[in-house]
């Protein structure tokens, strides 16, 4: 069984991730933040490294898949391929920071990827304001994030929610990370625990 959970940077994905992990025996597959080499160049300068950082991005998110599908056993993953492919690499495009011509070419990759796999058995979305997304990037303090602006934050959460209302690939489950804090809250936690058990059970 494969899990995934989708969200715009700050929203929770890493945390929930953990605690999902850790109270159904589930293992983890995270996003390759710390050892990406490309990140510190990317927010220094996006448009020489967007393109860099999207293929190394989407060569990392298929070779979890493949080896998630592989493996047969429960895993819940940090970040989907999805998100590369439809949120982060057009808008780069859009905002003039990754040409047509490498955004054909990465899409043809990510189309060709796409078909050799499968989606997730539930897709996770954390929704989150820009408000709160902010905060908690703040909190947790990572060097290369301290110059994410503002509206490049509203532009992904505006795609997320695009992409979020014609996501039809599998279940869905959306956890809206305003009201529940389920990185401090306990109570919050066993809500979102509740309603991923809830959906699994429609799964069997």
């Amino acid at each position: 069984m494969h899990l995934a959970i989708a969200g715009n940077i700050g929203s929770g994905k890493t945390t929930l991730t953990g605690k999902l992990a850790k109270h159904f025996g589930w293992e983890t597959h995270y996003e390759d933040v710390d050892d990406n080499p490309y990140l510190n160049d990317f927010y220094n300068d996006m448009q020489r490294w967007s393109f860099n950082l999207q293929i190394y991005f989407l060569n990392s998110r298929f070779s979890q898949i493949v080896e998630i599908q592989k493996s047969g056993l429960q895993v819940i993953q940090d970040r989907t391929i999805y998100e590369d492919a439809y949120i982060f690499a057009p808008n780069l495009h859009d905002m003039g920071l990754m040409s047509k011509r490498d955004f054909d070419n990465y899409f043809r990759l990510f189309n060709l990827m796409n078909s050799l796999i499968k989606p997730p058995d539930l897709l996770i979305y954390l929704r989150a304001s820009v408000g709160t997304l902010v905060n908690q990037i703040e909190k947790r303090g990572r060097e290369y994030e301290k110059t994410i602006r503002i509206d490049y934050l509203k532009r992904l959460n505006e795609r997320y929610e695009a992409w979020i209302s014609g996501y039809t690939a599998g279940n869905l489950l959306v956890i809206d990370v305003d009201k529940y804090n389920f990185a401090n809250n306990p109570e919050h936690m066993s809500y979102v625990v509740d309603q991923v058990s809830a959906d699994l059970h429609g799964l069997f």
